[in-house]
């Protein structure tokens, strides 16, 4: 054929290569699986919390109702929380995620049902809700675990920033998606939602690699594993003494949002929105914390942190003024950030200083001093005030924030506990594992 040069050389030209989004080196499969959970779980719990109290409401119930409902969630999270972290530490800790959310999913459904159907009763949401803080008592301490056995190399702080902006992403958006929803088709469906979310987030944590941790050896029993956790708490004085500075400060600090702020909001500011932006403005603080946090690390992990626990005394001290809303939300914005700082460095501090094996005791311990005084603090919230004053309780929250964040600045540990580099992480890498179980370096949120 004329025209035709079948015998000359073709010129050919690759194909332009599809270009992939190539995700961080710190960001694993299992940290990716993990971020991906936390998100969908926060969406839904996050609006499911607000449709309970709402749901106790339709049904009926008074404000005491609905604190009896919130308590019935609190208290199996801090009878079972030890055992959880012991179980987490002894069988695949994402078997105990998964069973965990199955719980939580079930729990929800019936709780959905009962509500959809107009035949709630007070003890059936308070039992449902029993079984969904349980079923939170097991999962905590074995995310956590996880979580911290996913991230390697100095680009912890970094991977743990990121996931806590996700989680607080979401439940931020959660939280107005359910208020929302609750407004537009009732609490049922939200209950609904919440327990599909939580289908969702088992069905990714099923897919959680675990080939990387060693198998367990057989321990000497439950009480034997719990000894062994709390020997790791108590040999660290950094660890045991910021564990109890958060049993105090969780506790006033939960008093004086969930009792006081609400209260001063009703009266003095002008009733329930400006306390809805008040926290908003926390939330929004959380998530700017957290994007400090992807690229500030500091050397002294835990006297940074530490620092930082100081602001959590201004909203209690805004509200006994009190401020007016837009200086509030200031304030608030601002112990949203410091508040992130903490809680980046103390799980750095985790991650860099506990042996793998023993995470979920470690955490299981961590929560447990964190939320143990919580339920006393909200229910003798209004005798005090009954008792000295609003404005003098709130004050005494300060108060109470600033003296024991000070006394744990005397601990050297905590002052002086520094950030390893990745060389010399794996330089010591073999002294750790020979140590682990003697008393570890000197060098802990709640």
């Amino acid at each position: 054929m004329a025209g035709d040069d079948s015998d000359s050389p073709r010129v050919t030209f690759p194909a332009a290569a599809p270009r992939r989004v190539r995700r961080p080196e710190w960001a694993g499969r299992n940290y990716v699986l993990l971020t991906a959970a936390a998100i969908v779980t926060n969406l839904g719990t996050h609006g499911a919390l607000i449709a309970a109290a709402f749901a106790v409401l339709e049904a009926g119930g008074d404000g005491g109702d609905v604190g009896l409902v919130a308590a019935a969630r609190t208290l199996p999270l801090v009878l079972f929380l030890l055992i959880g972290g012991a179980i987490a530490d002894r069988v695949p800790r994402h078997r105990v995620m998964v069973a965990a959310n199955t719980l939580n999913c079930l729990s929800q459904a019936a709780f959905a049902f009962l509500v959809l159907t107009g035949d709630s009763q007070l003890w059936q949401m308070m039992l449902l809700t029993g079984l969904c803080g349980a079923g939170q008592a097991f999962f905590n301490p074995a995310a956590e675990g996880m979580l911290l056995s996913s991230v390697s190399g100095e680009q912890a702080n970094r991977a743990f920033a990121l996931f806590r902006m996700a989680m607080h992403g979401a439940a931020i958006g959660g939280a107005a998606l359910g208020g929302a929803l609750i407004a537009a088709v009732g609490p049922g469906w939200v209950l609904a939602v919440d327990a599909a979310a939580f289908a969702l987030a088992g069905a990714l944590r099923a897919f959680l690699d675990v080939s990387h941790i060693a198998p367990r050896e057989p321990g000497g029993g439950m009480l034997s594993d719990l000894r062994e956790g709390w020997r790791e708490v108590i040999g660290r004085p950094w660890l045991w003494s910021i564990v109890l500075q958060f049993s105090v400060v969780v506790a006033v600090v939960g008093a004086a949002e969930a009792v006081y702020g609400p209260l001063v909001a009703e009266d003095e500011l002008g009733g329930a929105a400006p306390w809805g932006l008040a926290l908003a403005a926390f939330g929004a603080g959380t998530f700017g914390g957290a994007l400090v946090m992807m690229r500030w690390k500091p050397r002294r992990l835990l006297l940074a942190g530490t620092l930082c626990v100081f602001p959590l005394a201004l909203p209690s001290a805004a509200l006994a003024v009190p401020l007016p809303v837009a200086g509030l939300a200031a304030v608030m914005f601002f112990s949203g950030i410091a508040i992130e700082v903490f809680g980046v460095s103390w799980m750095t501090a985790l991650h860099q200083e506990i042996p793998e094996e023993k995470f979920s005791r470690v955490s299981a311990y961590d929560w447990f001093g964190s939320v143990a005084m919580l339920p006393l603090a909200t229910a003798v919230a209004g005798p005090v005030e009954s008792l000295v004053g609003r404005h003098e309780a709130l004050w005494g929250c300060a108060a109470l924030v600033v003296l024991v964040t000070a006394a744990v600045l005397f601990v050297p540990d905590v002052r002086n506990l520094t950030r390893r580099t990745h060389e010399v992480a794996k330089g010591e890498a073999a002294a750790l594992a020979v140590s682990a179980d003697a008393e570890g370096p000197a060098g802990r949120l709640g």
